[in-house]
C-alpha cells in the first residue's frame, strides 16, 4: 500500500511475485501470522459479516473470511498485478461478485472506503510509511475487530531491516521496509476506540487483534 508514487508499488509488487504468491497461496493455504490473523478475525464466527482488506495482497484473508461465511469484502490494494491475482483466485472459487476492487492509496481514498466489521492490514503497515495515517483509517473504519500482521518490535528485526533498506538504497531501489514501535501502533489504533485483545510474537512477524471498546 503506498502514500505517494502509485507506480511504486505496481514496480515493487509485480505480476510475477503476484502469480508467485498466488501459487504458494494455493499449495499451502495461509500460513505464520496470516493463518493466526484469519483465526483471530473468525472468532466467535463471521456469519454475515463484511470485511475490508487493506493491501491485500493476493486475497488471503478476505478469501478465507468469505469461505468461513463472511458476506461480502472490499479488497484495497496499491498494487494492480496484486488486485488482479486476488480476482483471480475470487473467480476460481466463484466468490467474486462478492468481493469489491478498489486501486490505490486506501488513506488518499478513506472517505470512499466503506466501514466494515472487519478490517484487516496483513503485511501492509511495513509497507507504508505514514503508519499513523494508515492504523487511524483502518480503525475508524472497523465496526468490530481489527487485525494486523506487522514486523515485531525488536532491535535484532530493527537492525536486519536497517541492512535491507542501505542494500535497496544502494540497488536505487526507492522502496523501503518499515519498522514501527507496537506501542505506537497500540496508540493510534486506542485513539480511535479499539483495545488490543489479541497478541502473538514469531521469529520476525507479530499477529495484533484489537477490537472497538463496547463490543
Amino acid at each position: 500500500m503506498g502514500c505517494c508514487d502509485r507506480d511504486l508499488y505496481d514496480d515493487q509488487f509485480d505480476e510475477a511475485e503476484a502469480e508467485d504468491r498466488l501459487r504458494d497461496y494455493r499449495r499451502n493455504g495461509p500460513r505464520g501470522g496470516t493463518a493466526r490473523l484469519i483465526a483471530e478475525l473468525s472468532r466467535g464466527g463471521v456469519h454475515g459479516l463484511t470485511v475490508l482488506d487493506i493491501g491485500a495482497g493476493v486475497g488471503a484473508v478476505h478469501q478465507e473470511l468469505l469461505a468461513a461465511g463472511a458476506s461480502t469484502a472490499t479488497d484495497v490494494d496499491a498494487s494492480g498485478p496484486y488486485l488482479a491475482a486476488a480476482r483471480q483466485e475470487a473467480e476460481r472459487r466463484g466468490v467474486a461478485d462478492r468481493v469489491t476492487y478498489v486501486k490505490g492509496d486506501a488513506v488518499l481514498l478513506a472517505p470512499e472506503l466503506p466501514d466494515a466489521d472487519l478490517v484487516a492490514l496483513d503485511r501492509v503497515v511495513c509497507c507504508y510509511a505514514d503508519m499513523e495515517g494508515l492504523v487511524a483509517v483502518a480503525a475508524r473504519h472497523a465496526r468490530r475487530r481489527l487485525g494486523m500482521v506487522l514486523p515485531k518490535d525488536a532491535a535484532w528485526v530493527r537492525a536486519a531491516v536497517g541492512l535491507s533498506n542501505g542494500w535497496s538504497r544502494f540497488r536505487g531501489d526507492p522502496f523501503e521496509f518499515q519498522v514501527h514501535r507496537t506501542e505506537a501502533v497500540l496508540s493510534v489504533a486506542g485513539a480511535a476506540g479499539l483495545r488490543l485483545v489479541a497478541s502473538h510474537k514469531g521469529l520476525f512477524w507479530q499477529t495484533l487483534v484489537l477490537e472497538r471498546v463496547g463490543d
